[in-house]
């Protein structure tokens, strides 16, 4: 938590001024118990009513400068706390992009998200009270306690006794809260996870009816953090009930001592009514100060969650190398290439191993979860290899830079993932400054023109967030037009033609191959008629090479290849 306090370094002046002005407030507070005592004392006790006029006078002149000092120090603290939270999260979303898929991976994204809003919005709240509290409410308390030494050494001493016996409550609760506090965020977490499924997968879940099991199931997690919360709740409950007994204990102690002493003359009335003041005063700070302690706490718990965060550093070295030679006759190389995911136990990928010439065409077939879009996310380092290496244009992946890496490759995910805006902003995408002329051959090259010309505003037309006023085939249209129109020298279509009737695919394919003999493309495709045609084609089963070479030759001699390939095609079509 403490490294997060640097995002306050804008807002030095207002992390300064806020907590002075609560002490200059508590300054004026702490002189109200004395001019009730002499407006008693003096006042009522001679009949004066100029001077109890007087002294009422300075009683509201101390209520409007106290106000004006709280007014001033709420200000700066809102200031300073708003800005915080601002650069905190602008830094954490930055920090975010820069980790890689599989540190994503590893954290999840539900998690994310809750670190980015509602643990952000926790720890806001926590810098917002301690601006104006934390120093205010031990002032007063430790304030109160010397007036009351001005007032009457002996009755303070009951002062002395009662404040560190609080003390010890209050912080004895906040070390027994704050883990308490991380584990019920972390339930959080799974109710943010539940529900962004739900949500993001409605379709599915009315389509097999299992909407009483997903409510069930949502129940029984809400059920789980509701009673989590109930429980640290019930114990930071305890504070405010203890220290009000603690208090009211004193209070009854002060009372019984000190009307001894006004019967035998030692203590006048007003000093005795000073005294419950500030008693009064100690009360009311030791319940802000708790409640502060159980909002600061959570702040805490929610700060170290964002810190572990910001903590984890990208796992991939960015390499130096800008310039690439797009000229070198072998565009991709993997050399014994093995991968496994963090946590995944068994490789997903093992002792691949192939070269790919510089405008070929490369299909990549094979059975779900054999390893196809691992195989092709390893081109633009989106994973690192664990053993082996994979090369492009003849120099390892991790010597590229990242950046000028990816601006070679052009990939279109499994999933259509489009934005809110025009269908020509998210063209663009691919390239900022694309022309009404590229973006129009991109259109027409992913075989997008049929449906975009039909809008009534053309590349103009509004795309709501995730595509969802477009059908499956179009989103992956347009996607394939977003990764056309930046050039790329290497073109990866990850199963991104599987919303796409055979005529269409067959065109969009033909487009492509138009489009540059120089262009290198992987096609990832459980369609045997969409790879037939590449100049290789890689067979993987369970994360190994199964079959490699041309679909004459696969289909003659390799069963893998073949038990596909028949069971999209009967034998008898296929020898026609």
């Amino acid at each position: 938590m403490k490294s997060l306090l640097v995002y306050l370094r804008h807002y030095k002046k207002e992390t300064i001024l806020a907590p002075l002005f609560k002490m200059l407030e508590a300054t004026f507070e702490l002189f109200v118990p004395l001019v009730m005592a002499k407006i008693i004392d003096v006042g009522i006790a001679n009949g004066d009513k100029s001077y109890v006029m007087k002294m009422c006078g300075l009683l509201v002149l101390l209520g409007v400068v106290g106000l004006t000092a709280s007014i001033t120090a709420q200000f700066f603290a809102a200031k300073a706390a708003t800005g915080f939270s601002k650069e905190l999260r602008h830094s954490l979303f930055e920090h975010i992009q820069s980790l890689t898929f599989s540190q994503m991976d590893l954290f999840g994204t539900d998690t994310l998200i809750t670190r980015m809003t509602s643990d952000v919005n926790q720890v806001q709240s926590g810098v917002n009270l301690f601006l104006r509290l934390f120093l205010r409410s031990p002032f007063v308390v430790l304030g109160a306690m010397i007036m009351a030494f001005t007032v009457d050494a002996r009755s303070a001493l009951i002062f002395v006794v009662a404040i560190p016996v609080l003390a010890v409550v209050v912080f004895g609760i906040m070390l027994i809260t704050i883990p308490l506090y991380s584990k019920t965020q972390g339930g959080l977490d799974k109710i943010m996870m539940a529900t962004r499924e739900n949500l993001t997968g409605v379709r599915v879940i009315r389509a097999f009816n299992k909407e009483k099991s997903e409510i069930k199931a949502f129940r029984e997690n809400n059920t789980a953090l509701s009673k989590a919360q109930q429980f640290v709740g019930g114990i930071s409950g305890l504070m405010n009930p203890l220290t009000y007994i603690l208090i009211n204990l004193a209070t009854v102690v002060l009372i019984y001592t000190d009307a001894v002493r006004v019967d035998t003359g030692i203590l006048t009335k007003g000093e005795v009514i000073a005294l419950l003041n500030y008693m009064s005063q100690i009360l009311v700070e030791l319940i802000k100060l708790a409640n502060l302690i159980i909002q600061v706490t959570k702040a805490v718990a929610c700060g170290n969650r964002i810190e572990a965060v910001l903590k984890e550093k990208p796992n991939m070295e960015n390499g130096e190398i800008t310039e690439i030679n797009n000229n070198a006759d072998i565009a991709v190389e993997f050399d014994n290439v093995t991968m496994a995911y963090d946590g995944g136990g068994e490789d997903s990928l093992e002792n691949i191993s192939f070269k790919v010439k510089r405008g070929q065409t490369v299909g990549i077939i094979g059975g779900t979860g054999s390893g196809k879009s691992t195989l092709v996310n390893l081109i633009p380092r989106f994973y690192d290899v664990t053993k082996g290496s994979v090369k492009v244009f003849g120099k390892d992946v991790k010597s590229y830079d990242i950046k000028a890496l990816r601006d070679r490759v052009g990939i279109v995910l499994q999933k259509a993932e489009l934005f809110k805006g025009t269908i020509k902003e998210n063209l663009k995408w691919g390239k900022e400054d694309a022309t009404d002329e590229e973006i129009e051959a991109a259109i027409t090259a992913s075989q997008a023109k049929e449906f975009v010309d039909k809008k009534s505003g053309g590349a103009d037309t509004l795309v709501e967030q995730k595509g969802r006023n477009l059908s499956g085939g179009q989103k992956q249209r347009l996607t394939i037009a977003r990764a056309l129109i930046k050039k790329p020298d290497i073109l990866i279509l990850d199963d991104s033609a599987s919303a796409l009737d055979f005529a269409t695919d067959a065109k969009l394919r033909m487009a492509i191959r138009e489009m540059g003999k120089t262009q290198t493309c992987f096609i990832v495709s459980q369609r045997a008629a969409s790879v037939q045609y590449a100049d290789l084609i890689l067979v993987l089963d369970d994360g190994k090479v199964a079959g490699m070479g041309t679909h004459d030759k696969l289909l003659s001699e390799n069963s893998v290849y073949q038990e596909i390939y028949y069971s999209q095609f009967p034998k008898e079509a296929a020898n026609e």
